[in-house]
């Protein structure tokens, strides 16, 4: 029914009862208009900031903002206008794939741009591109002969790409959705922004909330060189009259009344792709009605405008019919812009019926034409709706066709082959391409998407046992992200031991690899378990039959002789010469590390036969990883030099090859030989990092970060926060020996010796009943002064006989430091205050030649005290003065508090407080960042606000939140805001956002 209380104007027809109104009085009457491409609106202050930056020298522009604000549309615009004055331009997409291409987008944006190779006139370099475009390989120069530094076969690869560019006389690279960009993609911008000169002008774009924590891209923008020109825009949504102005512009001009424009604004926020969705969808479904001569819109509040770009795609889709819809689905199912033929082959349907389709869901604005014959979603927000909404034998079929129709290429894309034949559930075509596409990627030196690819290949299906064995054995663990990358990969493995008939020996193969992947996981008597079950049936000559043994001769899990883990290891069979020269290098890295935990000093020269160049990325990873287990013996052993040197070599090897998530191993491992060392400063918020990223750092890793993290708080004085941290760190096998140890000192200095005893009892065990003793030297001294604290000084006496006599006369400062300090204590408790002073000094000698400067000093004090105990107070003093002195400069504020009121007991010398070579100690006081996080959290900042304002990461802000929380017993973080207020701290509480609690 049309209501007659309007007034026709000119203008268009204004609805006095509330209705929207669109259109001209002009507009033909009895049909909807044909809605067009919305018009370029609200833009112009960004495309001549765009043009002003990409004017100049080379230049980066980084893009920021949401999805569907607009990014794209700005940049097309932008390279259209380019184009038009004869500046050429590359654009690649980084497509939102679990599994991503290595260099995908930076192939793509050249093998777009490049119709004849042979016309580029390329050099030798250019050989360097053949795994990346085998399509080209008959117009390439020669593959280059390899090279055996990994990094330089990868900046080889970089300088073709530079060269290709140069050739081509292009001068803006763009590439978007860069959030979801292939670490080797990213590697390949730091390059060539890097250059000087800067090659081409770098435009990226990128939503800021996707960029994954550690990714290289955040270096990319934090980094970029000093004389770079870099410029910044990010994208804001539009205002009620942009919305007016941009639905105007698909209505042939019509007028929209503000009313509904300012409807539109609030359902949609602004964004242009949810307005031009909405609009779109209020077409088909007649919800614009013919009104005295104009367009008119139902009324307002009768209107249910789907509130995001999902809901508002699938109801159109559900609007076509089922021809077009399938044409949407197969454009989906590729998931990037796709030629004719590839398209109608993935869809399924006749010729005839696929062109109708095809043309009308371009016409209708479903589908966009890139570039001439390509086809795609405008957005991948689109393309990803459509693309959930498939059924799923639909969807299974359609990746079918899809990896049959590529096989058909002249030269097939593996990657892509690997995932359609993955989706449609071919599981023999999926591992023969996945394997191919692995070994291509570690050609480009890119074995974290190796290792991605081939856990998602033996992750989702049944494979044979034969294969699914090669494969878990070719997959580098330390090269995945996450922080459970094992447990699906055990689940695949006994799936494949219940459910396939094998033989014995398959059997073992099969239960071998979960027992490795368990103990990797940390699960050690588990892992155990399976390998001794396994070992009687492997093969006597194979790889698995000597790593097997090396395996159970690690001292990890609980308690057993030396003797056994010894006997084990003299079991393990020599390489054989049958063996791959890989599997004999694990093995030979694996014995070395297997030794050295055993205390055998064979291990280090094992050690010193590691090959220094290695150009093979798998023979990389395992020297890398090997370089990292000696640099954590060699830190046990008290051998700091050694351990310095080979967790750089580690480092080393992991940033030339890009094993980005060795990274956090080899962190932490130095965090742990800097709290030794001394070398505070900085220290905290370093294991802070490590401890906070749940998501991404592995346990062992964060469990060791605990540890040195609960260390470093104890000396400061935060008691309660160095416990936590400290039984968390107990989680991980490699750590619960050190941790149980600390913890049994800060029950010692509290006087519950009870407590000291409970936590010391088991692992006394290994650590020195065990004759372990590279695990002794934090431990046994704990041990012991709970012991003598009990009264139980025999026990104590026998349990130091029992830890020299393991020990011996090895070259093991670190250990041999701890036996004479705990002779010491046991000195101490006989009576023995001379005797006790001067082992006392001995042990503080020992730790400092290392250096291990806060054990010298602790060692220091209890000299002190001995010598006051032996009556020689003139000398006990000023030793302690020296003492707290030191102990106050390295950042020991708690221990050095002691030592003060002590002094000022005794009418001693009590040093002034000085500020630390180390973090400062706050006990439960908020440290001065953590009162300016209060502070800004108090004036309703969230999180990331105020990261921004301070200029750190919000991992670091959400760690100092949590701490302040801590510390003034706050449940929330408005609890915590009046808390802070309550304090007189700072000023007048906000509430914080409600969304940031």
């Amino acid at each position: 029914m049309i209501s007659r209380d309007k007034v026709s104007t000119d203008a268009g027809v204004v609805d006095r009862g509330g209705a929207a109104v669109v259109g001209r009085a002009s507009t033909d009457a009895g049909r909807l208009p044909a809605l067009s491409a919305p018009r370029f609106v609200g833009r112009d202050g960004e495309l001549q900031a765009l043009g002003s930056a990409l004017g100049r020298t080379p230049a980066v522009v980084l893009l920021d903002g949401e999805a569907g604000i607009g990014k794209t549309r700005l940049l097309r615009e932008f390279l259209a206008s380019q184009a038009e004055q004869g500046r050429r331009a590359l654009v690649g997409a980084c497509p939102e794939l679990r599994v991503p291409y290595t260099l995908g987008a930076v192939v793509d944006a050249v093998r777009d741009g490049v119709d004849n190779v042979v016309g580029l006139r390329l050099s030798g370099l250019g050989g360097a591109l053949r795994p990346l475009f085998p399509e080209w390989a008959d117009d390439l120069p020669p593959a280059p002969e390899p090279l055996e530094d990994a990094t330089a076969a990868r900046h080889r690869l970089f300088r073709a790409f530079a060269e290709v560019l140069g050739r081509l006389d292009v001068t803006v690279l763009a590439l978007e959705d860069v959030h979801w960009a292939d670490e080797a993609t990213l590697e390949f911008l730091l390059f060539l922004v890097s250059r000087r000169p800067q090659p081409v002008s770098v435009v990226l774009t990128y939503r800021r909330d996707e960029v994954p924590p550690g990714s290289l891209l955040l270096r990319l923008l934090s980094r970029t060189p000093a004389d770079a020109h870099l410029v910044r825009l990010t994208l804001d949504p539009l205002d009620v009259g942009e919305t007016a102005a941009f639905v105007s512009s698909m209505l042939a001009g019509g007028h929209v009344s503000t009313e509904f424009a300012a409807f539109l604004h609030e359902r949609t926020e602004g964004v242009p792709l949810a307005v031009e969705e909405s609009v779109r969808l209020m077409h088909d479904r007649a919800d614009l009605i013919r009104q005295d001569g104009g367009w008119a819109r139902r009324r307002l509040d009768r209107i249910d405008v789907p509130p995001t770009i999902r809901d508002a795609m699938l109801e159109r889709v559900g609007r076509v019919g089922p021809d077009t819809r399938t044409v949407l689905y197969a454009v989906s199912v590729v998931s990037g812009p796709a030629d004719y033929t590839t398209l109608r082959a993935v869809s399924g349907l006749p010729e005839e019926r696929f062109a109708a389709q095809a043309a009308e869901a371009l016409g209708g604005g479903l589908l966009r034409e890139g570039r001439p014959g390509q086809w795609s979603f405008r957005h991948s927000l689109a393309c990803h709706a459509v693309y959930d909404a498939i059924p799923a034998e639909e969807r299974r079929a359609m990746h079918l066709r899809a990896g049959r129709a590529l096989e058909r290429w002249p030269r097939p894309p593996v990657a892509q082959l690997a995932r359609h034949f993955r989706l449609a559930g071919d599981a023999e075509a999926a591992r023969r391409y996945t394997e191919q596409a692995a070994d291509l990627c570690v050609q480009a030196g890119d074995v974290a998407t190796s290792a991605l690819l081939m856990h998602s290949l033996v992750t989702t299906f049944a494979l044979p046992a034969e294969a699914l064995v090669r494969l878990v054995t070719k997959i580098q663990f330390q090269a995945l992200s996450g922080s459970d990358p094992h447990s699906q990969i055990i689940e695949s493995l006994r799936s494949a031991l219940g459910g396939q008939v094998l033989t014995s020996a398959q059997q073992a193969l099969v239960r071998f690899q979960i027992g490795r992947v368990l103990m990797v996981a940390g699960e050690i008597e588990a892992g155990r378990g399976e390998i001794l079950t396994a070992v009687p049936h492997l093969p006597p000559d194979s790889p698995e039959a000597a790593r097997a043994r090396i395996l159970l001769a690690l001292p990890l899990g609980n308690a057993r002789p030396v003797t056994e883990h010894l006997r084990w290891l003299r079991e393990a069979p020599p390489p054989a010469r049958s063996m791959t020269s890989l599997d004999r290098l694990r093995l030979s890295v694996e014995r070395a590390f297997a030794l050295l935990m055993l205390g055998e000093e064979a291990g280090w020269e094992a050690a010193r036969h590691f090959p220094e160049d290695v150009s093979d990325p798998r023979e990389a990873s395992i020297i890398a990883i090997g370089h990292t287990n000696v640099g954590e013996e060699a830190t046990r052993w008290g051998r700091y030099d050694e351990a310095r040197a080979r967790l750089a070599k580690a480092r080393a090897l992991a940033e030339r090859h890009q094993f980005l998530d060795y990274l956090d191993s080899i962190a932490s491992s130095r965090a742990h030989l800097d709290w030794f060392t001394g070398a505070w400063p900085g220290l905290a918020e370093r294991t802070a990092r490590l401890l906070d990223d749940d998501g991404g750092v592995r346990l062992k890793d964060r469990c060791e970060a605990a540890l040195v993290a609960g260390l470093m708080q104890a000396a400061s004085g935060d008691l309660g926060t160095a416990r936590e941290r400290l039984r968390f760190a107990g989680r991980d096998d490699q750590q619960r020996i050190e941790a149980a140890a600390a913890l049994a000192r800060l029950s010692l200095r509290e006087g519950d010796v009870d407590e000291a005893l409970r936590l010391t009892d088991q692992p006394a065990e290994i650590a020195v009943g065990g004759g372990i003793w590279s695990r002794a030297v934090d431990f046994a001294p704990a041990r012991i002064a709970a012991l003598v604290a009990a009264g139980r000084l025999d026990r104590a006496a026998d349990l130091v006989a029992t830890f020299e006599g393991a020990l011996g006369d090895r070259e093991a400062p670190a250990p041999q430091a701890s036996l004479v300090l705990c002779r010491a204590i046991l000195a101490e408790a006989e009576g023995r205050f001379a005797d006790a002073a001067t082992l006392f000094a001995g042990a503080a000698a020992a730790w400092e030649a290392l250096p291990r400067p806060y054990d010298a000093q602790l060692a220091r004090e209890r000299h002190a005290l001995c010598l006051l105990a032996d009556g020689r107070e003139e000398d006990g003093l000023p030793v302690l003065s020296d003492v707290a002195r030191a102990l106050s400069e390295l950042g020991a504020l708690n221990d050095a508090d002691r030592i003060a009121r002590f002094l000022g007991t005794r009418g001693g010398d009590v040093p002034a407080p000085t500020r630390g070579r180390g973090r400062p100690g706050y006990g439960d006081r908020l440290s001065p960042r953590e009162l300016e996080v209060a502070r800004l959290l108090v004036e309703g900042l969230t999180n990331r606000q105020i990261s921004d304002s301070l200029v750190v990461s919000v991992q670091t802000v959400a760690s100092q939140v949590r701490s302040a929380m801590r510390k003034l017993h706050a449940t929330s973080r408005t609890a915590l805001a009046m808390r802070v207020v309550e304090s007189g701290l700072v000023g007048e509480v906000r509430r914080p956002p409600p969304g940031d609690e």
